[in-house]
């Protein structure tokens, strides 16, 4: 059971489950508003880097006849998107929409009239209210992971307005008519792609989220989209799998994932829930494994304590050890005969085991005489925290309660052996777990996300931790039977 708490904690953070959604993710409108700041940054990083052609023609004007014109080396010298704003689209995806925006460039112009005149100069562009809109449909890709794209775009120049610098007047009006057509063709022409290259940056990021992740020597987890977002009016909502398995050995339990939703809540930028099916699929696929177990012996209990791993101070409880197996140590094997079951109270989440204790003592050749097996039920209280970008937590032994499945050396009474194991388990096994716990285990997390003043609640049907973040801030919510887990994050 202790080890098992471990387990929880190790991988509550990483998961998502089944057929139905173990994990369901909700990006807000807020988690979008933080999106659009970093995508408006980006497009407007892009847009920099518009190239616009050199334009050169020929033009009749009377009474002068021909005009051959070139304008050449034009350059943005400045960008500006002051104006922008996303919107969700029911089954569609998100629109952004971004006005007021403007371009500024500089260029060189040059003309030839009457075959042998030719004049030439500078001039600044100022392109001013331009708009964009783009809608930008969220799926799934091949590999289960979400993905975006740029459906349709549109782009439109409100105005141009022409400076120019050098040579004859009379030559600017008609420099005005032609560079504003060919000008405003050269940018609608080069916008859009340039916003779908700028929207199609972001899948690399996207990408870094692990379809399957190995978790140590026992487990991995599958945390794939179980099917296509659902996007409404505020949010949208991601169905991931979150099921651990075997290594290699993709086995289902015994148990499906039930269908849970989200709350309706939308403070946050981004929440996440977490269903009961992905803790419980852990515990199944450790016990399975045999992970589940851990070896008790004397160097593990406190020098000071008078309770000692050895066949005199468990003969003082049942004699006829002492008398069969006189002055050996002692070692007790502690491990979990069926999948753990976690439950969850106001500021506290218990985990419940049933267990078996074996006793062996040890023989001067090392190998191990069994004296007994007990059948030990017990639950120990968990307390987490968050710290920096990890999940930490400590235990505390609330019972265990025993009764005796075998017993190699005669009958006795399991009661006398309450007081000695309890001390065993504090003494031993506690602190242990506490030390393993106290690392903390990295909660999911995306380029340079950082959390701060986080706060953590437990209730009888939510779990809550509260924290700011750099990145993003987000909810997980474990939902088992009549009790829910929620953790805003």
């Amino acid at each position: 059971m202790f080890l098992w708490c471990v387990l929880v904690l190790v991988n509550l953070v990483s998961v998502a489950t089944g057929t139905n959604a173990g994990v369901k993710v909700r990006l807000t409108q807020k988690g979008l508003e933080y999106g659009r700041q970093i995508g408006i940054a980006s497009i407007q990083q892009k847009l920099r880097t518009i190239k616009v052609p050199d334009i050169s023609g020929t033009e009749k004007v009377d009474p002068i006849g021909k005009v051959q014109y070139s304008f050449t080396g034009m350059q943005i010298v400045n960008l500006g998107l002051p104006k922008s704003a996303l919107a969700l689209v029911p089954d569609t995806g998100v629109i952004l929409s971004i006005g007021n925006a403007y371009i500024n460039l500089h260029g060189n112009w040059r003309v030839k009239y009457l075959r042998i005149i030719k004049d030439s100069g500078s001039f600044d562009l100022a392109v001013s209210e331009l708009t964009i809109s783009t809608t930008v449909a969220v799926t799934s890709d091949d590999t289960g992971r979400p993905t975006v794209s740029m459906t349709n775009c549109a782009a439109t120049v409100g105005s141009v307005n022409v400076k120019f610098h050098g040579g004859a007047s009379w030559l600017y009006n008609l420099f005005s008519s032609f560079i504003n057509k060919a000008l405003r063709n050269a940018l609608q022409k080069q916008i859009c792609p340039l916003v779908a290259d700028s929207i199609a940056d972001i899948n690399p990021h996207l990408k870094t989220l692990n379809v399957l992740a190995k978790v140590d020597q026992y487990a991995e987890i599958e945390y794939s989209m179980v099917g296509s977002p659902v996007i409404s009016n505020t949010s949208i909502d991601l169905g991931l799998k979150g099921e651990f398995y075997n290594i290699g050995q993709h086995k289902e339990p015994p148990f499906s994932p039930t269908p849970f939703s989200l709350p309706s809540q939308d403070t946050n930028m981004l929440y996440i829930g977490v269903s009961a099916f992905t803790i419980n699929s852990a515990g199944f696929v450790y016990n399975r494994a045999g992970a589940l177990r851990l070896y008790i012996t004397d160097d593990m209990i406190p020098s000071g304590s008078p309770i000692r791993l050895n066949t005199k101070t468990f003969g003082g409880f049942i004699p006829q050890i002492e008398k069969m197996y006189p002055g050996l140590m002692m070692k007790l094997l502690v491990e979990t005969v069926k999948e753990p079951l976690m439950t969850f109270e106001p500021n506290n989440m218990t985990v419940q085991a049933s267990s078996t204790v074996t006793a062996y003592a040890i023989q001067p050749n090392s190998t191990l005489s069994p004296l007994f097996v007990l059948n030990l039920e017990g639950s120990v209280s968990t307390h987490i925290y968050v710290t920096e970008l990890k999940l930490a937590g400590n235990v505390t032994l609330n019972k265990i309660d025993m009764s005796l499945a075998k017993s190699y050396v005669g009958p006795f009474q399991v009661t006398s052996l309450d007081n000695i194991f309890t001390i065993v388990l504090k003494f031993a096994v506690i602190p242990k777990v506490n030390a393993r716990l106290q690392e903390g285990y990295p909660l999911p997390a995306i380029g340079k996300m950082q959390l701060v003043n986080s706060q953590l609640q437990v209730l009888k049907v939510s779990l809550y931790i509260y924290h700011f973040a750099l990145f993003q801030c987000s909810t997980v919510q474990v939902i088992h039977s009549h009790y829910q887990v929620k953790i805003t994050v």
